[in-house]
């Protein structure tokens, strides 16, 4: 059995992203989603820590692309001074942002953004057939993801200190690698994951998908437009970040292989549909 519930956007919104967003935040606060969802989004997450799951994950997060071409082209950037190079052509013409100044406010709001999304996500992924059980995965969830995080920014912390390289403006020794590529990539990661557990049209998550690395991705690229890192800075802070917040995810998350909640999303005459069609709990 299924049970539809469905939203209307104004003739206005016709067509924006948004509205599909804020229909979905109409239906998470009158507890649609949390009452009657079948997920298990959280339910298992952080215990039991199972062996195998833990090398499989560390072993996928190694071999992902997403981690090593980043970290291949901070080696690459070694070679030759292109490094340097790059940084100082970056940082003279800002062919992106316009600025060094602008660059550096990009990079900050940017990585806001970033970050906004991942509780976000979160919450609208299912988790549960009742409001308790929905809270308790959610909070379970959130703790392995913000570790993931925390993790991320002790272990970019740890190599500023050990690496002592100088920033290309030369204010501090704390240039490699870039905490902001570092979280950027790890929170962007972190999302697409919980995108994955949500049984939306593949085009959409897709879409998503890759706004979130490019988001990330412009993160990085205005820290060396603002003169605050390297191309290898950013590179390898892209490599760390994603390394560790999948490896996190994956091994300790413990989700299920089935999403229970199906997307639909129409143009109408009078403005835009957004329809969910949620399995009603077996259990």
């Amino acid at each position: 059995m299924a049970q539809g519930v469905s939203w209307i956007a104004p003739a206005g919104q016709r067509g924006l992203v948004l509205s599909a967003i804020l229909g979905w935040v109409v239906l998470i606060g009158s507890g649609c989603l949390s009452t009657q969802g079948q997920g298990d989004w959280g339910e298992n997450a952080a215990w039991p820590v199972q062996g195998p799951r833990l090398l499989k994950a560390a072993r996928q997060a190694l071999f992902d692309p997403q981690t090593w071409v980043p970290a291949a082209g901070a080696l690459v950037f070694a070679i030759d001074d292109w490094d340097q190079k790059v940084s100082d052509w970056a940082a003279e013409h800002t062919p992106v942002f316009g600025s060094q100044e602008d660059a550096i406010q990009m990079s900050d709001d940017l990585w806001s953004l970033l970050q906004a999304e991942v509780p976000l996500t979160a919450l609208i992924t299912p988790s549960g057939s009742d409001p308790e059980t929905w809270a308790l995965a959610k909070a379970r969830g959130l703790i392995v993801e913000y570790s993931a995080i925390a993790v991320n920014g002790l272990g970019t912390d740890r190599l500023k200190q050990g690496t002592d390289r100088l920033r290309p403006d030369g204010r501090d020794h704390r240039s490699f690698p870039s905490g902001h590529a570092s979280s950027s990539f790890a929170h962007a990661t972190l999302s697409n994951r919980n995108l994955d557990s949500i049984n939306m049209p593949k085009g959409w998550r897709r879409a998503c998908q890759i706004n979130n690395l490019a988001l990330a991705g412009a993160v990085a690229w205005a820290r060396v437009e603002g003169r605050a890192h390297y191309p290898s800075d950013v590179l390898a802070g892209a490599a760390l970040g994603h390394f560790l917040a999948a490896f996190i995810h994956d091994a300790f998350m413990n989700l299920p292989k089935d999403n229970p909640i199906d997307v639909a999303i129409a143009p109408l005459e009078g403005g835009v549909a957004l329809q969910v069609v949620l399995p009603l709990s077996s259990r």
